[in-house]
């Protein structure tokens, strides 16, 4: 019980320190996880306990992983990979398992990212990847660059609910909520 117990103070100053590289540094979610590895091993609970208050009281990192509480408590979430979300069910983006700089990368040139909405519009049998339309705010359409086939931009883009193929391995690690 005291393993645990000190395992999740250090994931809680991990993930605390990961929002705080992201929210008010301003660090891309695939750069932080070096940097809170260093600053996880800080051992001020004070400052630990200040750094929360600061960011008031996030409840999860960049990467959408739940931040445990000043006591170890951490929110449970019923979530589902994208393999699992059934078509044409709009779901929210709630977390990222494979948070490698590489995924975090490529989710982010897909323009998916924590609160993302989506809908998988289908399923391909042949390889398990998906054809997903995303639901962009004003400002992600801005910088969003349409998926191209044969070198042209495809044409299967609707005003702000544009579609993209996502692979089997990026489906299994984007994690979901949605209604029943």
């Amino acid at each position: 019980q005291e393993g645990r117990k000190i395992a999740l103070q250090i994931v809680r100053k991990h993930r605390l320190w990961e929002y705080f590289l992201v929210e008010k540094l301003h660090f891309g979610w695939d750069e932080v996880h070096e940097i809170a590895e260093e600053l996880e091993h800080i051992s001020s609970v004070a400052l630990v306990d200040r750094l929360d208050e600061f960011l008031d009281f996030p409840k999860s990192d960049p990467h959408g992983d739940p931040i445990p509480d000043s006591q170890g408590r951490l929110i449970a979430r019923v979530q589902v990979d994208l393999l699992q979300l059934p078509v044409k069910k709009q779901a929210r983006v709630s977390s990222i398992g494979d948070q490698s700089p590489e995924m975090l990368e490529l989710l982010t040139h897909k323009n998916i990212g924590i609160g993302t909405k989506l809908e998988v519009q289908k399923k391909f049998m042949f390889d398990n990847s998906l054809e997903v339309r995303l639901e962009l705010s004003g400002k992600e359409m801005k910088n969003f660059q349409p998926e191209a086939e044969n070198g042209k931009s495809s044409k299967k883009q609707l005003n702000n609910r544009p579609l993209v193929t996502i692979s089997e391995h990026v489906a299994k690690n984007v994690f979901v909520t949605y209604e029943e």
